[in-house]
Order: structure tokens, then C-alpha cells, then sequence
């Protein structure tokens, strides 16, 4: 399968390096598309309509309000559209892509070491799509995907919530790494030891958790004997508030992402407490 991309950003890096494919490129910053063709061994192509032309699965990383500016381009070569843009349900790409065969992932930045989280949006993304939809091409798509990491597919309204979740999440586990760096450094422990620390045992839980089936509860429970430091610790980042600060955070993301809730602004939950 040759697979175009639309856009050469920070996403559309990852999956390319995640992929390790020679892909065809196409970025309004020329530069940009031929950067990361030449670092994947592909072809930077000098626009969208000749991506389209020359791909089976063209790939969609652009912004999403160019949404319908690149269907102009694109719709009338594409065999096969898949999309990575927040907030755009299947229904607008069909209504882009009419009568071509389109699917809807949201990755996550890790799929760049294949490592990452990837949500598609509809059992073998055909949604609601009917005869558009070819059984063997949905396969196909799906399992490219999936090499980038864990798929999980979901009803089409839920990917924006599940994007909030893991596509962010990258950011939120650096922040939360940096500021335990930055605790210990406060108490002596230099701060490149501490990265260290830190972040292994970050990525040394998160596989833990797979094995004892994403159960949180017992793996905390493991670590946190009654009346034990950890216990204590535990205490201490709950009164902080952080389960708020993450439904916060997901409140605010979803407010950009699906606009304002229709029952009226979200409280945040600090104020719900």
C-alpha cells in the first residue's frame, strides 16, 4: 500500500517514523515535506493533488479548518482517505470524500517509537458508510494503524473525549514528570539522575499496569503499604487536587475541541469537590 501524507507536522512525523516507510510528502512549507521525506527515504511532492494521484491511502495531517480547501484538491484523485483530524467525524469526511472509502484515527506522539495509543473511530471505520466501505481495504487500513501501537476503536462521538485523553496525554506525562524531577531536585538530587529515575520508572508502570491488565487500583496498592510513605504521598497529590486538575483538563480541551457543552458551561471539578 502507498500511503500519502497531507501535511508534514509533528503528527504526521510520528506515524512516518513509526511507519518506517518511504511516503509520499506534501506540506504547504515545502521545506518541511522534503525534510521528512529525506529523513524516510520518500518523495516530497510539490502538491496535494499529485499525492493523492500516486497513493493508495492518502493520510490526512493538515489543520482541520482546511478541511474542505484540500477536498477541492485532493476528493477527485483519492482512492482512499484517512484522517487524523480532531474534531471531524466521519460524517464531514464523507460529505469531503463522497463516494471514496474514509476512516478516522486519532494517534497519539508515541506511535513514533510504536509505542502509542491510536483510536479509530467506528468498527472497521466504515461508521455509517455503507457501500463506500471495501471489507479487505478496512482490514488493511486498520492493521497499519495498529502496528503504530495499542488500536482501540471507538464510536465515532466518543474520539474527541478519547483524544482528550491520550493524544494530549504526551504533554501532561512530561509535565508530570518534569515536576517530580524538579521535587527532587529541590531536595538535592541532581536533575539529570533524576530524569532518569523518574522517567524509567514512568515507563517501567505504565508496562506493569498492561501486565496486571490495566488494573490501577492493585497496582497502587502494591506500592502502598496502610500507613506507609506512599500512602502518605498518595494523600498529599489527592488533596492537591489532582483528579481535578485532569477532568479540568479534559473539560478544557473538549470546550476547543466539540465547542461549549449544550447544558451550559462545564464547573470546573475544584469547584464540584
Amino acid at each position: 500500500m502507498r500511503i500519502g501524507l497531507i501535511g508534514c507536522g509533528n503528527m504526521a512525523r510520528a506515524l512516518a517514523r513509526g511507519w518506517g516507510l518511504p511516503l509520499l510528502c506534501a506540506d504547504p512549507i515545502g521545506e518541511r515535506a522534503k525534510s521528512l521525506a529525506a529523513e524516510i527515504g520518500g518523495e516530497a511532492l510539490a502538491t496535494n493533488a499529485e499525492v493523492a494521484e500516486r497513493s493508495d491511502l492518502v493520510v490526512l495531517c493538515h489543520k482541520p479548518a482546511q478541511l474542505q480547501a484540500v477536498a477541492e484538491e485532493v476528493a477527485p484523485h483519492a482512492r482512499a482517505v484517512a484522517s487524523i483530524l480532531a474534531a471531524t467525524p466521519l460524517q464531514a469526511l464523507h460529505d469531503s470524500y463522497p463516494a471514496r472509502p474514509v476512516y478516522r484515527f486519532i494517534p497519539s506522539l508515541p506511535v513514533e517509537v510504536r509505542q502509542g495509543a491510536v483510536v479509530q473511530a467506528g468498527a472497521n471505520g466504515a461508521g455509517d458508510a455503507g457501500d463506500d466501505q471495501d471489507p479487505a481495504l478496512d482490514a488493511a487500513v486498520s492493521e497499519l494503524f495498529a502496528q503504530l501501537g495499542t488500536l482501540v476503536v471507538l464510536d465515532d462521538a466518543l474520539v474527541d473525549v478519547a483524544m482528550g485523553l491520550m493524544s494530549c496525554a504526551p504533554a501532561y506525562v512530561a509535565l508530570v514528570a518534569e515536576a517530580q524531577i524538579d521535587a527532587g531536585v529541590r531536595r538535592g538530587i541532581p536533575a539529570a539522575q533524576g530524569a532518569e529515575l523518574v522517567v524509567q520508572t514512568l515507563a517501567g508502570t505504565a508496562e506493569l499496569l498492561r501486565q496486571r491488565g490495566y488494573d490501577t487500583v492493585a497496582v497502587r496498592r502494591e506500592v502502598s503499604s496502610p500507613g506507609g510513605l506512599t500512602a502518605r504521598g498518595v494523600d498529599a497529590l489527592e488533596r492537591g487536587g489532582l483528579r481535578a486538575a485532569f477532568s479540568d483538563a479534559l473539560d478544557a480541551v473538549l470546550v476547543d475541541a466539540t465547542g461549549p457543552s449544550p447544558n451550559g458551561p462545564v464547573e470546573p471539578a475544584r469547584a464540584r469537590r
